[in-house]
């Protein structure tokens, strides 16, 4: 497979509408991640719709709902989104309950792109403190939210070459 290759942080020209699935359990870090999100996703070209669920544990089950309801992914018959992106912040605690969070958000969220051959583009931060979660959600093009949509495109991408492989 010869063709041109692309770096992290190179905006994708991908034709793609995806499904935004956010936490804004941390008010102020999910509106960075969304602003980085949303400035990628336009200067991609790439059209969105977004969801908000309560907290990080509920991305993964937003997520088996809509591909239980046929809308991802995208070469299911009458899906509506290429691929997702997952916006939301977990900041460690004193209990164990950071550990269960992170683990399970995290897992199941893999679980169902894998199963599912669903394109996810992850930015559910994971830290110490509200400061650390800032510092990687602002930045707009250049924080976790604007990745997570270059993750995404760039998935979507691969997946239309290998169908284009198999015809």
């Amino acid at each position: 497979m010869a063709g041109k290759s692309t770096s992290a942080r190179e905006t994708l020209d991908v034709k793609a509408h995806i499904l935004i699935i956010e936490s804004r359990y941390y008010e102020q870090v999910a509106h960075a991640l969304l602003e980085g999100a949303l400035a990628e996703l336009a200067a991609s070209g790439a059209t969105y719709d977004k969801i908000n669920v309560p907290g990080a544990l509920e991305i993964p089950q937003a997520l088996a709902q809509a591909i239980a309801s046929g809308l991802l992914p995208a070469d299911a018959s009458g899906a509506r989104y290429d691929g997702a992106i997952v916006l939301g912040c977990v900041i460690r605690g004193e209990t164990s309950h950071y550990d269960i969070v992170v683990n399970n958000a995290n897992h199941w969220l893999m679980e169902l792109a894998i199963r599912n051959n669903v394109p996810v583009g992850n930015a559910i931060l994971t830290v110490d403190t509200e400061a650390q979660a800032m510092a990687r959600a602002r930045g707009v093009r250049k924080g976790k939210g604007a990745d997570a949509v270059r993750a995404c495109l760039s998935l979507v991408q691969i997946s239309r070459v290998f169908e284009e492989i198999e015809e």
